[in-house]
């Protein structure tokens, strides 16, 4: 079986916002792994930047992965053991902290998407953007379920309470989605501080620009908006290649 070795350009920032005095978001962007993430430590708990830089921690430690479900077991096992650190920290201190993640992993012309709480990663093909990851908060329950509209969900008074986190219960949730790489697709990983004030159609427009320039676009657009949360934004671009083949659907099963 071919592999297919598609190039990446990705680039990532982290701002403490207009209004919050400490950053609790962290990110890592290593694109030699096929690893990018961001993790946003639980705001209004204590140790929420120790929560997200656990996870950050861990996953660095990641190393080359030999395939795609080699790639994936390392990411389960380095979020394993962030999730343990701070359910140890948790309960040394007697207070709830967490945080949640996302990650892109890619190999061999295949990305996989994990996410836990409301951090989000898009993907921008062909000009359409399409929300991959689906928040675990309240307000999302309330949709499914067809209790509010989307109309009342953008005003909800619980609107930001997370349902799934990093370390704040005894075992981890994660969901997954994977799909076949194309050239020119971009994935967009950010914190709720990026879609708290801008548009899925701003942050499609700013996937059209080089990575490093849709990061500062959607920063300043966020800032210039009151900035209320911390703010993360990794852009990563895909690039063409002609050799080999895709793996294929099944490529991230053990």
């Amino acid at each position: 079986m071919n592999e297919r070795r598609l190039p990446f350009e990705s680039y990532g920032v982290s701002h403490r916002g207009c209004v919050r005095e400490l950053n609790e978001d962290s990110y890592i962007v290593e694109p030699r792994l096929g690893l990018w993430a961001v993790a946003d430590g639980m705001g209004g708990h204590e140790a929420g930047e120790i929560a997200s830089a656990s996870i950050i921690h861990h996953l660095a430690t990641i190393g080359f992965a030999s395939s795609a479900p080699d790639l994936r077991a390392r990411f389960e096992d380095r979020l394993g053991k962030a999730h343990a650190e701070i359910r140890k920290l948790s309960l040394m201190r007697g207070v709830t902290i967490g945080s949640t993640v996302v990650a892109l992993l890619a190999r061999d012309g295949n990305f996989a998407c994990l996410w836990s709480g409301d951090s989000r990663i898009y993907l921008v093909r062909r000009g359409a953007i399409t929300q991959v990851s689906k928040d675990h908060t309240e307000v999302q329950d309330l949709l499914d379920r067809g209790m509010i509209t989307a109309e009342e969900a953008r005003n909800w008074p619980r609107r930001n309470v997370i349902t799934r986190a990093i370390g704040v219960s005894d075992e981890i949730a994660v969901d997954f989605q994977q799909g076949e790489l194309l050239p020119g697709d971009v994935f967009i990983l950010a914190s709720d501080g990026l879609t708290a004030h801008v548009s899925d159609a701003e942050i499609a427009a700013a996937a059209a620009l080089s990575p490093q320039g849709g990061c500062e676009d959607l920063l300043s657009k966020v800032l210039a908006r009151g900035g209320t949360d911390n703010v993360t934004i990794v852009l990563v671009r895909i690039g063409d290649s002609r050799n080999g083949s895709a793996t294929g659907m099944k490529a991230w099963a053990p």
